[in-house]
């Protein structure tokens, strides 16, 4: 990989030169409106291949891959043009000015935006830091949620889709939005001063990851969405992200001891993963025969 980003180096240094100048070679608007553009862009950018499958159930074979497949399906329209609706309340309301909020707290930091590129080894730790940070907080905040006295006003809204589809990933209330979702993953370039390139890097695979999470879909080479999917179905298991925190505090015994459990692997064939591990413990034993 390093050898790779060596011989590409040239390549994606040119790449954000021309992402500079497209923002003028200014900080603000690079910090500030980049980020926003890119969160939308890709946010919505993926959201809308999935939204097609889910209000239009085409292409049909995608269809076997679908995990919880004895819901209603194709959604209905109105489900589905409330969670735009809140959703685009968050990302306008909540996202943009956090972005802003953003802005300042790194220029505070030391914000580095310049036009000279972080090592690939430097890229690739600032990554596993923000992974481990974005743990940690999503963990203790999404379970705080979760607490009874706190759950019925602000999580219960999210907790709606039993079997969530893609675009549910920040249907939530704004105050979730802003300290589950947006906090936890700011929180790790902030601590460490990474590199703007680097954090859009980062938010483009927080997002990627919570549109795979709540997709509903466990598809061939994507990772597996089924911790989280089971999450939505029964609300007192899998609270965090990688699943390390809730092994050290037990919130994953149900989980573990489910068959969903054999499930949660990165499927790497073309066989729907009930297949691969049907419901049925006979079919099961056939299979593996």
């Amino acid at each position: 990989m390093q050898r790779f980003w060596g011989a590409s180096g040239d390549f994606w240094q040119s790449q954000w030169e021309h992402i500079l100048r497209a923002f003028g070679n200014d900080e603000f608007n690079v910090n500030f409106y980049g980020t926003v553009l890119v969160s939308f862009v890709v946010y919505w950018g993926i959201g809308i291949f999935y939204t097609f499958l889910d209000l239009t159930g085409r292409p049909k074979f995608l269809l076997k891959y679908k995990i919880q497949d004895n819901t209603i399906y194709p959604i209905p329209v109105e489900k589905f043009v409330k969670v735009v609706k809140q959703v685009l309340i968050n990302q306008i309301f909540v996202g943009i000015p956090f972005a802003y909020f953003g802005y300042k707290m790194g220029k505070l930091r030391g914000l580095e935006w310049g036009a000279k590129l972080p090592t690939f080894q430097w890229v690739l730790f600032e990554l596993s830091v923000c992974i481990l940070v974005e743990e940690v907080f999503f963990y203790y905040s999404h379970r705080l949620l979760h607490h009874p006295r706190i759950y019925k006003y602000i999580h219960k809204r999210h907790h709606e889709w039993t079997a969530p589809i893609a675009i549910t990933a920040v249907y939530c209330h704004p105050v979730e939005h802003m300290f589950s979702n947006l906090l936890p993953v700011f929180l790790g370039p902030f601590i460490l001063g990474a590199h703007t390139a680097t954090s859009w890097l980062w938010f483009t695979i927080a997002m990627l990851s919570t549109l795979n999470a709540h997709s509903g879909y466990h598809l061939p080479f994507f990772p597996s969405p089924e911790a989280h999917d089971f999450h939505h179905l029964k609300f007192t298991q899998n609270f965090g992200i990688l699943g390390v925190l809730d092994r050290f505090h037990g919130t994953d015994t149900m989980f573990r001891y489910n068959k969903v459990y054999q499930r949660h692997i990165m499927l790497l064939s073309l066989v729907p993963i009930k297949e691969l591990y049907p419901d049925d413990p006979k079919q099961k034993t056939l299979c593996s025969e």
